[in-house]
C-alpha cells in the first residue's frame, strides 16, 4: 500500500490533467495518481515522459530493454509490470525480457543491445560511467539515440525511485475519477 494516499482525481486544479491523462494513456495510474498531489510536477513529468517514450528516434526495443533492466536494479516490480507488455510489443521476446535480471548470464543479446545494458547498469549502479563502456555503446549508437538512451536511462530511474520510495503498487485501490 501506498505511504500516503493517492491524490483526489476530481480535485478541480487536478481534473485537466486527469483528462490529459487518461486520453494519452487510457487511464489514470496509480504513478500519475500519486503525483496528483501536485499537478504542476504531474504535468512536467507527464510531459518529459511522453516525449521519451512517444517522441524520442531511439528503438522502442531498446527503450522498453532499459526500463526493464533498471526496474529490475532498482527493485522496482511496478514499474516492471507496466513495461513487460511494452517491451513484448516493442519486439523483445519473452526469453529476453525474463532473462533480463541476469543479462550477462545469459545468450539472448546482441552486441548492441549488450553495450546498451551495459551503460544502463553502469549509469545506475555507478552513475559515473567508465570510458570503455562509454566506448562501446558509442560505437553502436548515433548522437541522437545516444542522447535519447541516456535520457531514458536517467527518466526511468526517476520514476523507479519515486514508485519505490512512496511504495506505489498496482494492486492499490485508486480513488475513483467522475466520467
Amino acid at each position: 500500500m501506498a505511504r500516503i494516499p493517492y491524490a483526489d482525481p476530481n480535485e478541480p486544479e487536478a481534473r485537466p490533467l486527469v483528462e490529459r491523462i487518461v486520453r494519452e494513456r487510457g487511464s489514470l495510474l496509480h504513478l500519475y495518481a500519486m503525483l496528483l498531489h501536485s499537478p504542476p510536477v504531474a504535468e512536467g513529468w507527464l510531459g518529459y515522459l511522453t516525449a521519451i517514450r512517444h517522441h524520442c528516434g531511439l528503438a522502442g526495443s531498446l527503450r522498453e530493454m532499459v526500463i526493464m533492466r533498471i526496474a529490475h536494479l532498482n527493485g522496482a516490480p511496478y514499474e516492471a509490470e507496466q513495461h513487460a507488455p511494452i517491451a513484448l510489443k516493442e519486439g523483445l521476446t519473452q526469453a529476453q525480457v525474463d532473462g533480463l535480471a541476469d543479462w550477462r548470464a545469459q545468450d539472448l543479446y546482441d552486441a548492441r543491445q549488450q553495450a546498451v545494458l551495459a551503460y544502463c547498469d553502469s549509469m545506475t549502479r555507478e552513475i559515473h560511467v567508465p570510458k570503455p563502456v562509454f566506448e562501446a555503446v558509442r560505437a553502436e549508437l548515433d548522437a541522437r539515440e545516444l542522447v535519447e538512451l541516456t535520457a531514458t536511462i536517467g527518466a526511468y530511474n526517476m520514476v523507479s525511485r519515486f514508485l519505490e520510495a512512496m511504495q506505489i503498487h498496482s494492486g492499490d485501490p485508486l480513488p475513483d475519477a467522475a466520467a
